[in-house]
């Protein structure tokens, strides 16, 4: 790398290190699930859905801003060597099994939104894949990368013991199958299984988050629009080979590099600072194109959030008095929809509390982890309206304690989604109103 304009490497591992930002949280994640077999959340490897039809809990640590409206169906699939074929049962309830690439830019959607609420088949292709579609397969998601993830959600109806079990009998009939045991056909030949980086959280920071973007990169070809990054991150050995090796680098290029991830994570910071809502950072390829920040953004904000026309998200990160973050161990709040002001979705909405920073539910003495259209025994005001009350203490107040948030003793943010939101939602003619500092 002698001669080289330090510069321009500075600014080469800012943007890479923006650009690869998702892909090393969504490695983070599939490391655990997929390629750790010793790890609590291994979900059985590649090719294999593990299900938790329970709702969310404070003790569930698998992703943050977890919500207990839809628990979660995971899977990873390998698609080197042959496509998957997804089946899913017919159901009379709102799910959804969206596939995203490397970098977390969603592949498309199965679901009762996208695909309707009958019994399919449907077929998952890496990149460069050309073969016939079988009979019986409903449609064909094309992934650019070679690995893909799925964090499905299914909506659990009530939370008692029956309910959770129906659940669990649906999520069972997902099914997961390469496409040549599907077709009946003999398998390719198989693929050999890389050398995983092991995840350690400084690589996520430090000089080390190249070596293993280098590594990620040999899953995802190259693609027209980052082709120009991908050339300039490729010079500094940043080629998609799994070689790179930061030890070998020139004291003053390591220093550049170093210093182009701080600017990077500070360019990210900035831009979360002034992000409120779910518009512009989750969504397809064709929807986001190659805006590395907004992806960046969405990684941070909500792993795996889904995009608008899905699950509309907006929020609560700042109070009436303008305090940011809101705190109950200094306020008690309300929120005031007026009966023209309530969501109006195509399935369900609802609002969920986190404790900062670490973004995870909220240990209560109810149980109650969010709160929506869905919750038995809210109480509406006389005009049709509804207020919820966010606070640490249960109110004494009957009417009040039965729209009651519960907060933690600090700092805390509430998430709202809106899932099949109507288009005065996704267009911004619907506001939110604001969480008023109540005492």
């Amino acid at each position: 790398m002698s001669g080289v304009d330090l510069n321009t490497v500075r600014a080469t591992a800012a943007e890479g290190w923006i650009y690869g930002h998702p892909m090393l949280e969504n490695y983070r994640t599939m490391y655990a699930q997929a390629v750790d077999p010793n790890d609590s959340r291994y979900v059985g490897g590649f090719g294999t859905f593990r299900h938790y039809p329970q709702p969310s809990r404070p003790e569930n640590t698998d992703i943050v801003t977890p919500n207990n409206d839809t628990p979660y169906s995971w899977c990873w699939l390998d698609l080197r060597a042959e496509p998957w074929v997804v089946s899913v049962p017919a159901m009379d309830r709102y799910y959804v099994l969206p596939f995203h690439d490397l970098d977390t830019t969603y592949v498309g959607f199965v679901g009762a939104r996208t695909t309707g609420q009958d019994a399919g088949n449907h077929l998952i292709a890496g990149p460069g894949w050309a073969g016939d579609v079988p009979d019986g397969v409903a449609g064909v998601l094309r992934a650019d990368t070679h690995l893909v993830g799925c964090l499905g959600r299914t909506t659990l109806t009530g939370l008692a013991d029956a309910d959770v079990e129906e659940l669990r009998a649906i999520q069972e009939q997902y099914v997961l199958r390469p496409l040549s045991s599907f077709t009946g056909t003999g398998a390719p030949a198989p693929v050999a299984d890389p050398v995983w980086p092991v995840w350690r959280e400084e690589s996520g920071q430090d000089i080390e988050f190249f070596t293993v973007l280098d590594f990620l990169l040999g899953f995802f070809p190259v693609l027209p629009g980052s082709k120009d990054l991908r050339e300039r991150l490729a010079a500094l050995g940043v080629d998609g080979s799994g070689t790179f090796d930061p030890a070998a680098l020139v004291p003053g290029a390591r220093a550049a590099m170093e210093e182009g991830i701080r600017e990077g994570r500070e360019r990210l910071e900035a831009a979360k600072a002034g992000a409120t809502t779910s518009a512009g950072i989750f969504g397809t390829r064709a929807e986001l194109g190659e805006d590395y920040l907004a992806r960046g953004i969405g990684a941070d904000k909500g792993l795996y959030g889904l995009p608008p026309a899905e699950a509309w998200y907006g929020g609560w990160v700042v109070d009436s008095e303008g305090n940011r973050p809101p705190n109950a161990s200094d306020h008690d709040y309300t929120v005031h929809f007026t009966a023209e002001q309530l969501p109006r979705p195509q399935f369900f909405w609802s609002a969920t509390l986190y404790r900062l920073p670490e973004r995870l539910l909220v240990d209560n003495p109810i149980d109650r982890y969010s709160i929506g259209d869905r919750t038995p025994g809210l109480v509406h005001d006389q005009d049709g309206g509804l207020t919820l009350y966010v606070q640490h203490t249960r109110p004494t107040d009957p009417q009040q304690a039965a729209n009651w948030l519960p907060a933690p003793d600090g700092p805390f943010s509430v998430i709202i989604r809106v899932y099949g939101p109507e288009a005065t939602v996704l267009d911004g003619t619907w506001q939110l109103p604001a969480l008023t500092v109540a005492g």
